[in-house]
């Protein structure tokens, strides 16, 4: 997830998927499971793997804030892990990752359905039972067509550009460029997905998958009736199935969800929401700076992007006793790296590309996150919580952590510049640390010659019309890209193929695959979808991991943690393993 999702390794690799259905309905609770226990004594990390302040007292407002806005709200067009936590507030996928701390935030369980899928014509056909009652903020029932149509809808990359291609390359024979805007009859997915009733979808794959209830938990899965869809402009008002709906939308200013009286809690047994206050606000642009200080102030209950405190407050936190007991310093499945792009030249040439990752000083980019606080320098691409990873250090970046001048200078004159070359870095502006690293690029590659220009972009197109989209990118010399990549769900899969697989690549744009063509990696990442052992499938992993650093074609950055803040006021937190921030489908307040 970009930007996404991110998870942790105790979720279950691919080949054991099957399994869920196992264990997926249990525990069925009403959201009362505090999973590794409960606490109410203030210390750091009391919410990593407990309940920290265990409330069901419900009213208040739960105050949230973003420094920009993330890609959409609409469920088919959204790919930052923030966005996948929030959206469960106000939509029903078929499956979600369980409101729990520990272990238990990384099962799958139903949601909108009743609970995993069952596969048949071996892992080609998955079928899923709805649940009867779920109906939409205007008192209208969810059927299965509806289920369909925000699958079909998502798959329109023209449209909805923001989202995963995962659909769009397992669905059976879907057409190339496929838009349900021209397709109202729904003709184009008619073998990809059947609806024999109200209450039961099947999805055709053009190919075995056993890990396709990771699909399920997407928020593509939300509903949408197809009568109310408005393309692009579904954003304004998506209809609600989840606990709270829209009372207002300012694009660019706030969002304001109120109690959706539709939602019947007695048709959501089993994912551990807990619809605590009666309002959840939410105001954009606000500056990074600012949240953070709102935060300790106590003006903020939640920083919405789930990436902890910026460098500049985590000094003045830590350093203080009372402040440092509200922290959680979370392990995160996310790599902060820069993509370097082939299609600009001189990094065409794999020697300028090598020079670059020579030259970086790897703990000005650690700095640029707080340090080890926020995370350990980065060598490869697989952090430690994804299920079979290997470290390795390709370039000896522990060993030249601030850079190796003479093997930088050595590439350049292998790759024919001798004297440096000039280049491009782009960053998303309201995120200070991607400026930090953008700045520290700039001095450390200026030693040798490369002379950087850093670019900012606003964050909710940064892939849509900037980075991501191909023919700009090249355009504009952008040549870097600083990004951030968080595992969909917790294996190699999970974590690689949307960002290394050239095939998931769209020209019109949406794209978090910024770079990486290597024709061998997309033979290896088919090889492990049919690989059954998980040893083998795993190690399949590493090599493409490998394969990626030997091409040059990503500078690790770092592999990360977050240093959470919780206000007095916050009730019922915890971090959530299958996003790797609090979950925001259970806070309360006690500021009423």
């Amino acid at each position: 997830m970009r930007r996404k999702r991110i998870t942790t390794a105790t979720a279950v690799s691919a080949v054991i998927a099957l399994s869920l259905a196992a264990c997926g309905g249990n525990g069925g609770n009403g959201g009362n499971s505090d999973g590794g226990g409960s606490s109410t004594a203030a210390a750091q990390n009391a919410a990593v793997t407990k309940v920290f302040n265990p409330s069901d007292v419900k009213g208040g407002t739960l105050r949230m804030a973003h420094p920009a806005f993330w890609d959409s709200v609409d469920p088919g067009d959204t790919y930052f892990g923030m966005s996948w936590n929030f959206v469960r507030t106000y939509g029903r996928s078929l499956l979600a990752f369980k409101s729990a701390p520990g272990d238990e935030g990384s099962k799958l369980v139903g949601d909108l359905a009743v609970g995993p899928g069952t596969p048949t014509d071996d892992a080609k056909t998955w079928t899923y039972k709805l649940r009867p009652g779920v109906k939409f903020e205007d008192g209208t029932p969810v059927t299965s067509k509806d289920v369909k149509y925000g699958v079909a809808r998502s798959l329109d990359k023209a449209t909805l550009p923001n989202g995963y291609t995962y659909f769009n390359d397992f669905l059976l024979d879907i057409p190339k460029d496929y838009s349900v805007y021209k397709d109202k009859s729904l003709t184009g997915v008619a073998k990809a997905i059947e609806t024999p009733d109200d209450q039961t979808i099947v999805f055709h794959l053009n190919k075995s998958f056993s890990s396709f209830d990771y699909f399920a938990m997407l928020p593509a899965t939300m509903p949408v009736p197809q009568a109310r869809d408005t393309g692009a402009k579904y954003k304004e008002h998506v209809l609600s199935t989840g606990p709270y709906k829209f009372e207002s939308y300012q694009l660019d200013k706030q969002m304001t969800l109120v109690r959706n009286d539709q939602y019947d809690p007695a048709t959501d047994p089993d994912t551990g929401r807990k619809p605590l206050p009666d309002k959840i606000t939410v105001e954009l642009n606000v500056a990074a700076a600012d949240i953070d200080n709102r935060l300790l102030a106590g003006d903020l209950d939640v920083d919405i992007v789930g990436t902890g405190l910026q460098p500049s407050s985590q000094g003045k936190v830590l350093g203080q006793a009372d402040l440092k007991n509200r922290t959680d310093n979370a392990d995160v499945a996310r790599l902060n790296y820069t993509q370097l792009n082939s299609d600009v030249p001189p990094l065409n040439n794999i020697n300028c590309r090598k020079a670059i990752l020579y030259a970086a000083d790897h703990e000005g980019y650690q700095r640029a996150y707080g340090g080890s606080v926020g995370g350990s320098i980065a060598t490869n691409l697989m952090p430690a919580l994804v299920p079979g990873a290997e470290k390795f250090d390709t370039y000896g970046f522990e060993t030249d952590k601030n850079g190796n001048v003479e093997k930088a200078k050595a590439a350049l004159a292998e790759c024919g510049q001798p004297n440096g070359f000039d280049l491009n870095v782009a960053y998303r502006t309201e995120r200070t640390k991607e400026k930090a690293v953008a700045e520290s690029l700039q001095q450390s590659l200026k030693k040798v010659g490369i002379n950087v220009t850093t670019k900012p972009f606003p964050e909710s197109d940064y892939t849509k019309l900037y980075v991501g989209k191909p023919d700009y990118a090249k355009n504009n010399k952008l040549g870097m890209s600083v990004f951030s990549w968080g595992a969909d769900w917790a294996d190699g899969f999970g974590f690689l193929s949307q960002i290394v697989d050239s095939r998931v690549i769209r020209a019109t744009g949406g794209n978090s695959n910024l770079g990486v063509k290597l024709p061998e990696v997309d033979k290896m990442i088919d090889k492990a979808l049919v690989t059954t052992d998980q040893a083998a499938r795993e190690k399949i992993w590493v090599d493409i991991d490998k394969a990626v650093m030997d091409s040059a074609m990503i500078l690790p950055g770092v592999h990360a943690k977050s240093l959470l803040y919780r206000p007095e006021n916050l009730t019922n937190v915890f971090v959530n393993n299958g996003f790797n921030m609090y979950d925001y489908t259970v806070l309360g307040t006690t500021k009423k």
